[in-house]
């Protein structure tokens, strides 16, 4: 125990407890024998202790001493005729203070006394050996003190000796009940206290409804009107401010209680939060922020709060457990990046299927605010892929699924943030030399066509799958590719990809066949176009007739190429049986009317392996089909009324 000097040393460092010096200082002195005033002084700090409220009972000095075998006796004249032994701990106490106020001590001694028993056993008293002094310091009289830390417990030791007022008016049990309802319940911080220090006493606490009174105290406090908040009411803010000297009061927030609950055990905060969230008081973005704000405080990774020991994964499967428990209903009370955390400590822990299925449902309904960062959740043990795709699956599963039920409630913004979420995780598990292309597929193909007006993105995921993946075979080339429509892709896009030797032939010639239908189009059409321009809407249908579900997938005829050709070979670019010097994109300009149109030049060694199919029979090396039967190609407005340049 500190001495004196040394708890005056610790005060006097605090710069607030300067009004208080001379009047704690003096209860001090009076109090220092008694170990509660110590552990109050050592736990709180000097302002809580400021605030704290406590009742004294008795009038006369304290006269019970300890010897250094731990047995307690009182200083006076007559000799101790009964022994009570509670725990370790030995008293040597007279037997008219405690029968006079303590209906078991009465019975107790009557089975002593018939037994010729002069020690009596009291092993399971609530609170131990310090409840029990303070009950039998009441009984002579003594002075003590009850406050927030201890109340509790003497509360439940004075139930376990019957201090009732059947035994005697005005005993232990009824005045402690008027210091609860008239004090104690009444404040905030000592509501909090004493509902923590409940929790060693269950469950005589719990029966005796101390627990559902701290309970109904704190939540109605928390769903007051701010503007009544009229305590300091918090431990981690201030009250006031200081602003060029003058000092002004803070104004309160809505959620200024979520911190100081964070100090509570987990069974005590699940209960206090669902008080508050019964009430219907708070709104249940505050609720979110609490449990968030709980979170970072309890569970590892979190928060720089975080104070949960990172070994003890079952007191942290139970927390995070509760937490999903309580989170609101509401969309949006909570941010998806929480969601994502907690389901990413949910796979860490190994937490139930329900729970990891209830954290899916709620990032799906708000998957469009959720980062690509938080997303990828690293695979399995059992798993060679870097990433948990079935994980991200489930999730954009979950989206679709609402967005299929009831289309209404999922604008076209937020479908196209969906796709580009998904976009970005297929570019980054692209890069994975062991990820499925069933999966990578699977994955692509959830999102809805609306939710990707330009392919850019997907493009890019495609180009670093085959560069990562170059033993593909032509057929699942083929497949991978037809994710993709060569009518969204933006000019630099476009551009990229009819240079790309890791796309199929087939796909370039694609590629070059609507990029030149784009630069068909009358510059009136494309006037405040940008990105990609949808194919198929010139005039009189002509273009739309080019782009029909019969050739969408075909590659372009012999007759159709000799067109690219003569567009792409003007003005000094390739010529039949001539390589150019350079790799560079040629630039050709064709006078049509008033417009310009815009054509790409083909690089030389795709342009080599499209003349080498003129008039031929054999087949590229990727797969495409034949390109030299001009006779089954189809006839089209556009074709026939082109002019050649050449």
């Amino acid at each position: 125990m500190p001495t004196y000097k040394e708890l005056k040393t610790i005060i006097e460092g605090n710069a607030m407890a300067s009004k208080l010096k001379r009047r704690f200082f003096c209860l001090l002195r009076l109090r220092l024998r008694s170990s509660n005033l110590v552990i109050v002084v050592v736990k709180a700090s000097v302002f809580q202790f400021e605030k704290m409220k406590f009742m004294k009972l008795g009038s006369k000095p304290d006269s019970f001493q300890t010897d250094c075998n731990d047995n307690t006796f009182v200083e006076t004249e007559l000799a101790s005729d009964i022994i009570v032994k509670v725990g370790d701990v030995k008293f040597f106490l007279h037997k008219f203070p405690l029968l006079s106020k303590s209906s078991l001590m009465q019975k107790l001694v009557a089975s002593a006394s018939e037994e010729n028993i002069d020690e009596i056993q009291i092993p399971d008293i609530p609170g131990g050996p310090a409840s029990f002094e303070i009950c039998a310091k009441f009984c002579y009289g003594i002075v003590v003190t009850l406050n927030a830390y201890n109340v509790v417990a003497v509360r439940c030791a004075a139930e376990y000796l019957e201090m009732l007022e059947t035994v005697e008016k005005g005993n232990l049990i009824y005045k402690i009940e008027v210091f609860l309802s008239t004090s104690i319940f009444r404040g905030w911080r000592d509501s909090i206290i004493v509902l923590q220090s409940t929790r060693s006493l269950l469950p005589c606490s719990d029966d005796l409804k101390v627990v559902s009174h701290c309970i109904d105290s704190i939540a109605s406090k928390a769903c007051m009107d701010i503007s009544k908040v009229n305590w300091s009411y918090t431990y981690s803010r201030k009250r006031f401010t200081s602003d060029n000297g003058h000092t002004r009061q803070q104004l309160v927030p809505k959620d200024w209680w979520i911190e100081d609950l964070c100090e509570l055990d987990l069974d005590l905060y699940s209960r206090v939060l669902s008080s508050i969230k019964a009430k219907e008081r708070v709104p249940e973005k505050v609720i979110g922020e609490a449990l968030r704000a709980y979170a970072c405080r309890k569970l590892p990774g979190f928060g720089k709060g975080s104070v949960t020991e990172r070994n003890n994964d079952m007191k942290s499967e139970s927390i995070l457990e509760a937490i999903v428990g309580i989170l609101p209903l509401e969309k949006g009370s909570v941010s998806c990046s929480f969601l994502l955390k907690l389901l990413g400590s949910a796979r860490m822990l190994h937490c139930s299927e329900n729970i990891k299925r209830d954290l899916v449902k709620k990032i799906g309904r708000q998957l469009d605010e959720a980062h690509l960062s938080d997303l990828l959740f690293p695979a399995n043990g059992e798993e060679n892929a870097i990433y948990d795709v079935e994980m991200f699956l489930s999730i954009v599963k979950e989206f679709v699924m609402i967005e299929r039920q009831d289309p209404g409630l999922v604008f076209d913004s937020t479908k196209i943030a969906v796709g580009k979420l998904v976009d970005g995780y297929l570019a980054e598990i692209a890069k994975d030399p062991n990820q499925s292309l069933t999966k990578f597929i699977e994955l692509a193909n959830m999102v809805s066509a609306d939710a990707r007006p330009v392919h850019d993105e997907l493009y890019h995921a495609i180009d670093l799958y085959l560069k990562e993946h170059q033993e593909l075979s032509k057929g699942e080339k083929k497949k991978l590719c037809r994710l993709m429509d060569c009518k969204k892709l933006s000019a630099d896009a476009s551009a990229h990809a009819v240079q790309n030797e890791s796309l199929p032939l087939r796909v370039v010639v694609q590629v070059l066949y609507f990029e030149q239908l784009r630069a068909a189009l009358p510059a009136t059409t494309c006037n405040g176009c940008s990105g990609a321009t949808e194919i198929g809407s010139g005039s009189n249908g002509s273009l739309r007739s080019v782009i029909t579900e019969e050739n969408m997938d075909s590659v372009p005829t012999v007759e159709d190429i000799k067109s690219l050709k003569s567009m792409v070979l003007v003005n000094g670019g390739v010529k039949t049986g001539h390589r150019s010097s350079s790799s560079d994109s040629n630039k050709t300009t064709e006078d049509k009317g008033n417009g310009k149109v815009k054509a790409i030049a083909m690089p030389k060694k795709i342009f080599g392996k499209l003349l080498s199919n003129k008039g031929g029979s054999g087949s590229d090396t990727t797969g495409s089909p034949d390109l030299s039967k001009p006779e089954d190609s189809k006839s089209t407005p556009l074709r026939n009324g082109r002019h050649s340049v050449s």
